[in-house]
């Protein structure tokens, strides 16, 4: 947010009085007309007798007097011309002394009184082409200003509506930027949100804003109602509709101001009108298909396992929209962690994240959740895609490709790796992981494992430890038979019996409950990290 005055960061273009002050302090003003603040459209030097026909609003004009030579410099003649240049709304005139005049003609001056035209005596020691270059510097450097306010509005407006409240916000934004006080009414009439520049209530009452609401909702097309009021801000008030894709009226945004505003700040109320319609469309005239899902999901849940085939088809109809597919396309159910804050901060909207992950994942179904999100999605999320949102600081499970009736087994399925993800730091395909114990613990938690359970065996030398671990991954895998594991390890029984005593007494635990033997049987898995393969492996 800008720290200026928001009066010094709304958008204008130059008035005489600002080039005036860029000009060296010279020029002397003869006739003082009062158009300090007119906006300048150009200056012009003309010697021409009537240059009207070539001059736009807002001119600053400059003379030599070579017009009032032929006439002998005639009072009528003078006059005639000063009103000529005020009828075409001429700013003001600069008479420059010499090589015609040694001082601007009393018919002149006398005339600028009687038509109020700004008149400035331009002395020999400044040149008519060093004042138009100084404008045209002025006017460049005014312009990239004005530029460079645009897209910083622009960025704020885009701001407000990632927003909580996107209305409000848009509203607050653009009565920053523009002097006005805005108001958006539904279509029911209702004021949904407000903007003034001072924090309170526009001057007009929504009474009196009626008729032109009125005209705003009958109407149809492109088009804006105005209005004024004998109230402070309120001198010129525009109804702009907002409009369906199908020119529904849904609403309307009423400007009010004193002064009629620069085309500058009529960009940014146009961007604003586009913005506020956007949102107004999406929650009245968007995509319907997630809505309807979700109605006949929440309203109906057993339809997903024992409805008939036409109710399912048009579930699968509904959610192909809902991700910009087909019906008998594949889908995926992804889970996204965010590995530095696995939960939103308190009181930060997810708005931003949400529409980043629909917008990446091409869905409109996606849920945030206390670990990040969870989405829907068409896609088979690619190593480019995976790449970009790790990029981000998240990690996935992508879960296996699924259709409509086995999506809330696939999100249990994701689910379930995702505290593997969470330990590892690593995205997870779930159609790569093995579906076992060991498998679903992953080689970090499974080696963290083997170390916990066997360190009194992994301690030892390695000309004992490997005949222990020998020892026990073979008597496990016979199930714990003597002669099974005797025969296996080509030992003796009771050397097995003896050696599987010390295991026992090193370990702590009681290898006959199978519990135990099976967290070993796990640990073991995972051994070879720690150790490198093991004896009689």
């Amino acid at each position: 947010m800008p720290t200026e005055p928001a009066a010094a960061g709304r958008l204008s273009f130059v008035t005489l009085q600002q080039f005036l002050d860029q000009l060296p302090p010279v020029l002397k003003t003869l006739h003082d007309g009062g158009s300090g603040d007119r906006l300048l459209r150009w200056v012009e030097p003309s010697e021409l007798e009537d240059p009207t026909p070539y001059l736009p609003e807002g001119e600053f004009l400059l003379t030599a007097g070579l017009p009032f030579l032929g006439n002998g410099g005639a009072p009528a003649s003078a006059d005639a011309y000063v009103r000529r240049l005020v009828d075409a709304k001429v700013a003001a005139l600069g008479f420059g002394i010499r090589p015609y005049f040694d001082a601007v003609p009393d018919v002149v001056i006398d005339a600028c009184r009687h038509h109020n035209l700004t008149l400035f005596e331009v002395p020999e020691s400044l040149p008519f082409a060093a004042i138009g270059l100084q404008f045209s510097q002025l006017l460049e450097s005014d312009t990239a200003r004005v530029f460079r306010q645009l897209a910083e509005t622009n960025r704020q407006l885009m701001r407000a509506v990632l927003s909580p409240r996107p209305e409000h916000e848009l509203l607050a934004a653009l009565v920053q930027r523009v002097p006005v006080w805005a108001v958006m009414v539904g279509a029911d009439g209702r004021v949904r949100a407000r903007g003034t520049s001072g924090g309170g209530s526009p001057a007009v009452e929504l009474s009196l804003l009626e008729p032109m609401l009125k005209r705003l909702f009958s109407g149809s097309g492109p088009r804006v109602e105005m209005d004024g009021f004998d109230l402070p801000g309120s001198a010129l008030v525009v109804g702009h509709p907002l409009r369906s894709t199908k020119d529904a009226n849904l609403g309307a945004l009423v400007l009010g101001s004193d002064v009629p505003l620069t085309p500058a700040q009529n960009n940014v109320v146009q961007t604003a009108v586009g913005l506020l319609e956007l949102l107004v469309r999406q929650r009245t005239s968007g995509s319907l298909a997630p809505s309807q899902l979700a109605t006949a999901v929440l309203l109906h849940p057993e339809s997903l396992t024992s409805g008939s085939a036409r109710h399912l088809n048009a579930l699968r109809d509904l959610m192909a929209q809902s991700l910009s597919s087909t019906r008998s396309a594949a889908m995926r159910v992804v889970q996204g962690i965010k590995m530095d804050a696995p939960e939103w901060p308190a009181g930060d909207s997810p708005v931003r994240e949400l529409l980043q992950w629909r917008r990446l994942f091409d869905t409109k179904l996606v849920e945030i959740t206390d670990y990040g999100f969870a989405a829907v999605t068409r896609l088979k999320v690619d190593d480019s895609l995976l790449a970009e949102v790790e990029k981000l600081g998240w990690r996935l499970v992508v879960g296996e490709p699924t259709e409509l009736t086995g999506l809330a087994a696939a999100y249990q399925d994701a689910g379930s790796l995702r505290s593997r993800v969470q330990r590892s730091g690593q995205s997870v395909r779930a159609d790569e992981v093995q579906w076992s114990v060991a498998g679903l613990l992953g080689r970090e938690a499974g080696t963290m494992l083997a170390e916990r359970l066997l360190h009194p065996v992994l301690s030892l030398e390695p000309d004992r430890r490997d005949p222990l671990l020998a020892v026990l991954r073979g008597w496990l895998t016979e199930n714990g038979s003597w002669d099974g594991s005797a025969k296996l390890l080509g030992l003796h029984r009771n050397s097995v019996r003896r050696q599987v005593g010390v295991l026992a007494d090193l370990l702590g635990m009681d290898l006959n409950q199978a519990q135990v033997r099976a967290e070993l049987w796990i640990a073991l898995q995972y051994a070879d990290a720690l150790t490198g393969p093991t004896a009689g492996s």
